[in-house]
């Protein structure tokens, strides 16, 4: 099984992190994980970043921006309590999304929790938010938090977000395995039942849709070792269309509490589309996600 044993949670005090904060705590608090909660001082996002000053002027800038930081983050945990987890406060200086991942390799975390904004239409494409180079870059698991469960929303931090289905996703790919370890690992935790999907891109014909959907259902089932079976409730799906919505429809179907996903690093189509099927299940999906680099 799997261990988690530090989680980083960065934060810019949108509702987005706090979404994020919230689940953060929780996976520390059931894996007894410890949980730093990073806040990025971009500088250059600044009001008064073009002001013309003296180097000590300067560093005295800097200085009073990181300690605002310090007391949001402050505050931020503050108005988000939990009665057993006490998290790290970090305040970095910098790019956003560079310090996110540099800290995370400098500690050796096991898993990144972030908010996605879940933007419509052309913006839910483009590349270049924290989150979008944070996934496609770090080195340790993603989950990006979005939209929430119907009725999550008003849970307190101090509530456990409890796993009960867990839906994997697999084009068959070798980006794939390594997300069906964290998978498996997940149910097993929770005790949650896992799905295991794959979604055919191009729909058969009648006369072949039953032997076609009969091979990806044998090299699903293929998946699941016997002894993975005997202790968790397996269960098998396969669809046919555009892939980013039958999985979004077969995790609203399920009620999924998470969709384990593979991704691709920095090749160049994934910065062109960012694998446009976890892009987008991140961004219109109706829960987390948690995106597995290999």
């Amino acid at each position: 099984m799997l261990e988690i044993k530090l989680i980083l949670c960065p934060i810019d005090f949108s509702e987005f992190s706090g979404r994020a904060y919230r689940h953060a705590l929780s996976v520390a608090e059931h894996y007894g994980a410890k949980l730093v909660a990073v806040h990025v001082a971009e500088l250059w996002r600044h009001p008064s970043v073009g002001f013309t000053a003296s180097a000590g002027l300067y560093d005295e800038f800097c200085r009073s921006v990181c300690e605002a930081g310090q007391e949001q983050l402050q505050e931020f945990v503050k108005q988000n309590p939990h009665d057993k987890i006490r998290p790290e406060l970090l305040v970095r200086q910098g790019i956003a999304a560079d310090s996110i991942l540099l800290l995370a390799q400098e500690q050796k975390v096991d898993v990144i929790v972030m908010g996605t904004h879940g933007r419509r239409g052309y913006d839910r494409l483009m590349l270049g938010s924290v989150t979008d180079r944070v996934m496609r870059l770090a080195s340790c698991p993603v989950l990006a938090v979005s939209n929430v469960p119907q009725g999550d929303e008003a849970k307190g931090a101090g509530q456990a977000h409890r796993l009960t289905r867990v839906l994997y996703c697999t084009d068959f790919s070798e980006n794939a395995k390594r997300a069906l370890n964290y998978a498996i690992s997940a149910a097993e935790e929770y005790g949650a039942v896992l799905t295991l999907l794959h979604v055919l891109e191009e729909a058969p014909s009648a006369a072949k849709k039953k032997v076609v959907t009969a091979a990806a259902m044998e090299r699903l089932e293929k998946l699941v070792s016997p002894e993975v079976r005997e202790t968790l409730k397996v269960e098998f799906a396969v669809r046919a269309g555009k892939p980013y919505r039958q999985i979004i429809q077969v995790a609203a179907e399920l009620a999924a509490d998470i969709v384990i996903m593979g991704v691709h690093g920095s090749g160049a189509l994934d910065l062109a589309v960012f694998g446009s099927t976890t892009y987008r299940v991140i961004q219109l999906g109706p829960c987390p996600v948690l995106a597995v680099r290999t």
